[in-house]
């Protein structure tokens, strides 16, 4: 029996048998090594997805850190602002308390400085009484002086008298209504205390005075006095309003309105500038 066709036959089947398998066995491999590479990529890529949390939560708490350093720095510029408007309003209140008592002495040294002119005054007033002869002194002539007494003779001012007193007896027999005692009061006040604090007061005073009594000429000229006297005065919103009414009085309609006008004008806050335009918005009353 020849058996060289089976040996050949064999040998063919088990070389196709091993073509098969190495075909089969090709593509199982490829297919491993892609998956192998694929989970490789896919555990980069977990790392590189943790790598990125980790930096975000880096910068989550680099933030928070940020924000807790602004708000402790805004904390402290809000005390630091806070405790500097404390200081500022204790400077104010330390400079209002210093400004007040600065005008409290100047009060008082006004007020000093007037009683040591009254002293002046009336130490110049004893001397000027000791040096003139006597009524009976042999050698006595006419000085041109007044008689005590007369209808002339000007109120003396007492040796030492305070102005506040001297104002406060003048002003007292205004509101009593005993007018020529209150002007006399007033111009022995103004003659010896011209630049004192009342001293605008006084003048203005001294035409409502005329002008209570009917004498409008008269209380002109002392609103006028005052006008030009104490242009500075308080007082003088009452004094052109007054003047107003005295030249109303006397049917000067012209000048009575300038006069109301020029208190509306320069004094507008002050109760006289409601009481001008009142004046002003009355009809004018014929002649």
């Amino acid at each position: 029996m020849n058996l060289r066709p089976i040996r050949k036959c064999g040998a063919l089947w088990t070389l196709w048998t091993l073509l098969l398998t190495v075909t089969v066995v090709t593509p199982a491999f490829a297919v491993d090594k892609e998956q192998r590479q694929l989970m490789a990529d896919v555990r980069m890529l977990q790392e590189q997805n943790q790598q990125l949390q980790n930096l975000l939560g880096s910068i989550a708490e680099a933030i928070k850190a940020v924000n807790a350093r602004m708000d402790d720095q805004a904390n402290t510029s809000r005390k630091a602002q806070a405790d500097q408007k404390l200081v500022i309003d204790n400077l104010s209140n330390d400079v209002r308390v210093i400004r007040e008592k600065l005008d409290d002495n100047n009060v008082r040294l006004g007020s000093l400085s007037q009683e040591v002119d009254a002293l002046r005054q009336g130490v110049q007033q004893l001397g000027q009484m000791a040096a003139r002869p006597g009524p009976t002194d042999p050698g006595a002539t006419p000085d041109g002086g007044v008689t005590p007494g007369s209808a002339n003779a000007q109120p003396t001012l007492q040796v030492g008298t305070s102005p506040e007193k001297l104002f406060d007896t003048a002003h007292a027999d205004y509101s009593l209504g005993q007018y020529d005692l209150a002007i006399a009061g007033f111009e022995a006040f103004v003659r010896a205390f011209p630049r004192g604090e009342k001293a605008d007061d006084a003048q203005v005073l001294i035409g409502n005075c005329y002008l209570l009594t009917g004498r409008n000429d008269k209380a002109i000229e002392a609103y006028d006095v005052a006008i030009r006297t104490y242009p500075g005065g308080d007082a003088l919103p009452e004094a052109y309003y007054k003047k107003g009414i005295a030249l109303r009085n006397l049917k000067q309609t012209d000048r009575a309105r300038e006069a109301f006008e020029t208190v509306v004008k320069n004094y507008p806050e002050s109760a006289e500038a409601s009481l001008a335009r009142q004046a002003l918005a009355q009809p004018v009353r014929p002649n």
